[in-house]
């Protein structure tokens, strides 16, 4: 392109980005003139033509443009809106999918064919494609401005339809869920929330020890933990001690997010060295805190009760867990699934709440429940008052004491590897 018509092109497209279109059409036809075989000046002559109510002559032009530039998906879309102006659905069919047999992943195509699909009241295969449509696209805060509504409509297609098949669902099989042990109707609950896209399943992450093949539990059931009645008969002993560490100890209440400069903190960016998440350590990465344990030695005899983990370097942990007033600990993973953890909640307002996977449930005071940590798990403090638990570990109990001890000695043997001094 010559300096000339470069120049012309850059004047016709500031004039119509400034809605000078009758400038901006006067010098797309000067460069067709120079250049008639120039596709940007025939593509906007005929959306120009298009705009004025002539399809005719917009058809004539766009025609033009594609057979100049047949793998450019957007001429071909420009056609089909033209014949959806004037009453061709089949043939704006027929655009719309060779846009996509250009470029399958093509958003404003994927978008035309969720609308055309909406708009022949086809409501369910359009929010099929809607749903493909967010895929493609990029996260909202990078929608591309001239897609930003129809992206959100798309969402509240999706959105609908979810909850309407979440309903249907739930409705068809209402009936042989009350024939479903409780103890297993949130399985059935989740299944049918991942099966209309709701949600995704929720998998072990395990930072560290992963042992394979052990099943992805949220909440486990109260009765593998013969400990736990005895443990929460002790509920006002060990909250008397929590109020006499909060009165005189508090400011040992230390932020359990401690990154240091330079370290990627990723999700606990609000959290790091902050006491809206705080803990008073009884035991810490495997050793106990002698001199807090002292201070709370009614505390220190219920924790003597559990089936305490030990794998050096990691477990046990056990912390009063204070969450202050509006703090929200976002969604993470724990270190390892050998593993479970336990909280016994000890001050706990209403508007407190806690999730593990797809389970949400509230923290009910001397009532202890125990979960899998390496599922994604959060919570929150969304009253005007401190929340505080005793939390601590536990080994899971579908281990076998044989292998305890193999995760105990693989856990060990990763440590010393990477403590030791390297042999050149």
């Amino acid at each position: 392109m010559n300096a000339k018509l470069s120049s012309l092109v850059n004047a016709a497209g500031a004039a119509a980005a400034g809605g000078h279109w009758q400038e901006a059409e006067r010098l797309w036809n000067q460069i067709r003139a120079l250049d008639p075989d120039n596709v940007q000046a025939l593509y906007s002559l005929g959306v120009h033509a298009f705009q004025r109510g002539d399809s005719q002559t917009a058809l004539e032009l766009l025609q033009q443009a594609r057979l100049r530039a047949p793998r450019d998906p957007m001429i071909l879309l420009t056609i089909g809106r033209v014949h959806r102006e004037i009453g061709r659905p089949e043939k704006e069919w027929d655009a719309i999918s060779a846009a996509l047999e250009i470029d399958p992943y093509f958003l404003p195509a994927l978008l035309g064919k969720a609308e055309f699909l909406e708009q022949q009241r086809q409501p369910r295969i359009a929010a099929g494609v809607f749903r493909n449509v967010l895929k493609v696209a990029p996260d909202e805060p990078e929608w591309p401005p001239a897609l930003r509504r129809r992206l959100a409509h798309a969402r509240e297609v999706v959105e609908r339809d979810t909850q309407e098949l979440v309903d249907y669902l739930g409705h068809r099989v209402a009936a042989k869920r009350t024939t479903v042990d409780l103890a297993l109707a949130g399985r059935w609950d989740e299944a049918v929330s991942i099966l209309a896209g709701r949600t995704q399943p929720y998998h072990s992450h395990c930072n560290q020890l992963h042992v394979p093949r052990l099943p992805a539990l949220t909440f486990y059931d109260d009765a593998l933990f013969p400990w736990m009645r005895e443990l929460e008969s002790r509920t006002n002993v060990i909250k008397t001690e929590l109020q006499e560490m909060l009165a005189s100890r508090g400011e040992e209440f230390v932020p359990y997010i401690q990154y240091q400069p330079g370290d990627p903190v990723n999700q606990w960016d609000k959290l790091n060295h902050s006491r809206n998440w705080s803990g008073f350590h009884l035991y810490a990465h495997g050793e106990p805190v002698a001199e807090h344990l002292a201070q709370c030695p009614r505390t220190a005899e219920a924790l003597a009760l559990v089936d305490t983990v030990e794998i050096a370097g990691l477990c046990p942990n056990a912390m009063f867990s204070a969450l202050a007033p509006g703090a929200h600990i976002p969604p993470h993973t724990g270190e390892t699934n050998a593993r479970l953890v336990a909280h016994l909640p000890l001050v706990v307002p209403e508007q407190c709440s806690y999730r593990v996977g797809y389970d949400w449930r509230q923290w009910r005071e001397g009532k202890c429940w125990v979960f899998d940590d390496t599922l994604e798990h959060e919570a929150r403090n969304d009253s005007n008052q401190l929340r505080v638990i005793l939390m601590f570990d536990v080994w899971n109990p579908l281990l076998s004491l044989a292998e305890r001890e193999m995760a105990t000695a693989l856990a060990g043997a990763m440590r010393d590897w990477r403590a030791a001094t390297d042999v050149v």
